[in-house]
């Protein structure tokens, strides 16, 4: 068992994590550290509000060994004391606190804080696993260990799609338009409850930069010490749309080769299962799932598939107006696949690569 610190423990990504990790068969949870205002406290007090209500936002419940852990301070810890740090925080403590454990251990991150970096590839299982190789670059920092951050929640998703269409008839250009989960904005006040009551919000700010640089890298090349962007085009317009969990988006993308509905499943259902010989415990048994039913997918009956981790995919038709285009509708479950599990499962990936040992 691998002695596993979740930072950021008390925020929802935080709590994701501990879902994620508290019964895992590889990662003990051992550590959870927080803000300084949190530290000292059990666990379970350093979730509560001022009125004393805990602030608990998953489905699945905290066990009570994790309730009655102490919470330490992120800027304290000894992170000597672990073999692998998973990160939950915002971008500019994670720009201060991850590097301090990368000095010595792992660090899996949901920050953006570090994905736009030469020497950190953005790694999304499955996809580009070869990109694996950039982390030992980090040594050059003077680490012993590296950062791995997760992809943003809305390229992960097109990511996996994209992909096998890449692998067999090329890119020229996408243009994708999501739909996206309430949940995507997080416990912040950044959108009040009644705008999206009856309503679509047609701008996240940042997401759609986001989609288009990480894409572009995730689905890049290897070329020595660096990663070499992909050379496609991306156009996105993201939308928050009044959906608890799952993001929905509608996807085009122009092909080099001229390809038939028929031979983009078979590519897709050929790629689902890459990781099926790697005995991963968090792994689905599709990456992909593709759906004929052109009512589907639907992120209240699929976001959940296979634990919130695989991609549904259903309306895969070709385009009236670009003769290479091809058109699909895919659901990604945005808190799972997208967030804390997606990150535990290309721990798991690292494992067996000899990266966290």
């Amino acid at each position: 068992m691998y002695k596993t610190i979740i930072i950021g423990a008390t925020g929802i990504v935080g709590q994701q994590c501990i879902t994620a990790l508290q019964n895992h068969p590889w990662f003990e949870i051992t550590g959870l550290a927080a803000s300084k205002n949190s530290a000292g406290k059990r666990y379970i007090d350093a979730i509560k509000n001022q009125n004393g209500s805990i602030q608990w936002f998953c489905k699945e419940q905290s066990k009570t060994e994790i309730n009655n852990m102490i919470v330490e301070d992120g800027d304290l810890v000894n992170p000597e004391k672990f073999d692998v740090a998973f990160s939950a925080l915002e971008t500019n403590a994670a720009q201060r606190i991850e590097p301090r454990f990368a000095k010595f251990i792992p660090v899996l991150s949901t920050a953006s804080a570090f994905r736009y970096e030469k020497d950190v590839p953005i790694l999304v299982p499955g996809v580009n696993n070869e990109h694996i190789q950039i982390l030992h670059e980090q040594k050059k920092r003077g680490w012993s260990g590296f950062i791995s951050p997760q992809a943003n929640c809305t390229t992960t998703g097109l990511a996996f799609t994209l992909k096998p269409i890449q692998d067999k008839f090329g890119i020229e250009s996408v243009i994708m338009t999501s739909l996206q989960a309430v949940s995507g904005a997080g416990r912040s006040p950044g959108i009040a409850v009644l705008d999206l009551v009856d309503n679509i919000i047609p701008y996240i700010p940042q997401e759609e930069e986001k989609v288009s640089i990480e894409a572009l890298k995730i689905l890049g090349q290897k070329s020595g010490e660096v990663i070499q962007n992909a050379s496609f085009k991306v156009s996105s317009t993201c939308t928050r749309v009044n959906v608890l969990d799952g993001h929905t988006e509608s996807v085009l993308v122009i092909t080099s080769n001229k390809a038939e509905v028929d031979e983009i499943k078979e590519a897709m259902k050929s790629f689902s299962d890459c990781l099926s010989d790697m005995d991963l415990p968090s792994a689905p048994n599709q990456l992909l799932t593709i759906m004929d039913d052109p009512f589907r997918p639907q992120p209240r009956l699929d976001r959940d598939s296979e634990g919130g981790m695989t991609t549904s995919i259903g309306r895969i038709r070709k385009d009236e107006v670009f003769p290479n285009g091809i058109k699909y509708v895919l659901v990604s479950h945005n808190t799972r696949m997208g967030a804390a599990k997606g990150t535990v499962l290309m721990a798991e990936i690292l494992v067996k690569e000899k990266m966290i040992h």
